[in-house]
């Protein structure tokens, strides 16, 4: 089995403040772990996560052992989201596959896993025809087609649709007060007894629309304060703020909603835990960040760019995943369409974690399609 390498990857500065570490913001660069099997050239993979650290992720090993070179990338914003904006992230995504197209890889493939899903479509649809020249807040990008090089096939596992599909669809409506975590409306808390399982219809539907307002309302504030921001003489040109309840899906629940092999819960542990946390998805955010990331704004949908681009793709259907269900699959085939096929692991939870057997399964399958490219 070949050794794990350290990848340092330099990477074009970003916004000022947007790391806490001088060194990092004076010479940032990104790092990755991969596994370089012995022989030609032929496939390399990228897995990344606009957060999540990816260096042990558990495809690495498995892929090299199948003569692919998996290299487990993170982003600057690694662990802190607070000001994570996407088109950065895709940035830093484009270092990575600059370097194992230097390295003398003939295919390079991404694996969306999870919150990387959406990056991984962003990404190439952006490598195809670059469009996001400004971000969500209207400043420039400046992004570069030289950035963005294509890469040769997406691979998705445990894809969620993209952060601002995951906030319209866990953030709590049922919060009465933006400063209080404990404002709560009875009518629209998923937890208060009144509301038996399985969940009424039309219980359903007024949550649902009340989860939508209290997005709106949010981002008409975040627009309105930035543009106060902007407009005030000596004033900071970004802000951070707080997003309290940030994890509220019925299908936690009720798993007659969007039905699965899923346990209930969350993939975090308890549900209503996680979303009274002072840690959790989307909790403290910037403006900017919320308008790249959360918001209607975002220009980091993942079907819509999906289906934007035109390379060969894979889907990994986890039918365990208690985040990502039959409707998230069903997304993800309609944006394919003829260019990607999916594949069930059968009761493979979102992490795959504490399921050997499973990991070699998906393992299995992205080898045999990326080197069928």
């Amino acid at each position: 089995m070949p050794e794990l390498q350290l990848a340092v990857i330099d990477v074009k500065p970003g916004a000022s403040l947007e790391s806490q570490s001088g060194l990092q913001m004076l010479r940032p660069r990104i790092y990755g772990a991969y596994q370089a099997p012995a022989g030609p050239k032929k496939v390399a993979a990228i897995v990344m996560h606009p957060t999540s650290n990816f260096m042990g992720h558990y495809l690495i090993g498995p892929l090299a052992a199948r003569g692919i070179c998996c290299m487990g990338l993170n982003s600057r914003y690694m662990g802190n989201d607070t000001v994570l904006l996407m088109e950065r992230a895709i940035q830093d995504l484009g270092a990575g596959v600059q370097f194992l197209r230097a390295a003398g890889y003939e295919k390079v493939v991404l694996i969306g896993n999870s919150g990387g899903a959406a990056l991984a479509s962003f990404y190439q649809a952006q490598a195809e025809q670059l469009t996001a020249h400004r971000f969500a807040d209207g400043d420039p990008t400046h992004l570069h087609p030289d950035d963005l090089p294509p890469v040769d096939g997406i691979a998705l596992c445990a894809a969620h649709q993209g952060r601002s599909k995951l906030m319209r669809d866990w953030i709590d409506p049922s919060v009465t007060d933006e400063h209080d975590p404990l404002s709560v409306d009875p009518e629209l808390d998923m937890y208060d007894p009144r509301h038996a399982l399985p969940y009424d219809p039309e219980f359903l539907a007024r949550f649902s629309a009340a989860q939508q307002a209290r997005l709106d309302r949010l981002e008409r504030w975040a627009l309105a304060r930035l543009r106060q921001l902007r407009s005030t003489p000596g004033a900071p040109r970004d802000q951070t703020f707080i997003v309290y309840r940030t994890h509220a899906d019925p299908r936690c629940v009720d798993l007659s909603i969007d039905a699965n092999d899923r346990a209930p819960g969350s993939v975090w542990g308890d549900a209503r835990q996680v979303n009274y946390a002072a840690n959790a998805m989307g909790r403290t955010t910037s403006l900017t960040a919320f308008l790249s990331q959360w918001s209607s704004r975002s220009q980091a949908d993942g079907p819509t760019n999906l289906a934007r681009t035109t390379v060969p793709q894979l889907l990994l259907t986890y039918t365990g995943d208690q985040s990502t269900f039959p409707s998230t699959r069903d997304a993800w085939l309609a944006a394919g369409g003829a260019r990607i096929r999916n594949v069930d692991i059968v009761g493979g939870n979102h992490y795959l974690a504490g399921q050997p057997q499973l990991v070699q399964e998906a393992a299995d399958a992205i080898a045999e399609w990326a080197h069928a490219l």
